[in-house]
């Protein structure tokens, strides 16, 4: 299983339920990174005003963030490379990146056994 890593910009907390503007985004990513999480996935999240060390310690994120500027960020992290920036990805992105097989994507021959479905 892959290790992902996220960097978030700087947030007041990584919910989106923080203050009076509900960031719907956050919502879902958070909903989807705690299924991730229970289904085996290893995901760290780091807040640039919470972590910043995390990122000036991170070569690939601090060329990143010199590049581009923490506008650009969210920045995501598969085995240290970058898988994507600029949005959090959905549930079968980190679904992919974490080897999780969802149930709609299970092949027939891991749950049928001849003629008997499950």
């Amino acid at each position: 299983m892959s290790p992902i890593q996220v960097f978030d910009p700087a947030l007041c907390c990584s919910t989106g339920v923080c203050g009076v503007d509900v960031d719907q985004q956050l919502v879902g990513f958070s909903a989807d990174v705690d299924w991730a999480k229970q289904n085996g996935a290893k995901i760290e999240r780091f807040n640039l005003a919470q972590e910043p060390l995390a990122f000036a310690e991170t070569p690939v994120v601090k060329g990143f963030l010199e590049r581009s500027g923490a506008e650009a960020l969210p920045l995501i992290l598969v085995d240290g490379e970058v898988a994507l920036a600029g949005r959090y990805p959905n549930r079968a992105e980190l679904a992919r990146w974490a080897g999780i097989v969802q149930a709609e994507e299970k092949p027939e021959s891991s749950c049928c056994s001849g003629s008997k479905c499950c």
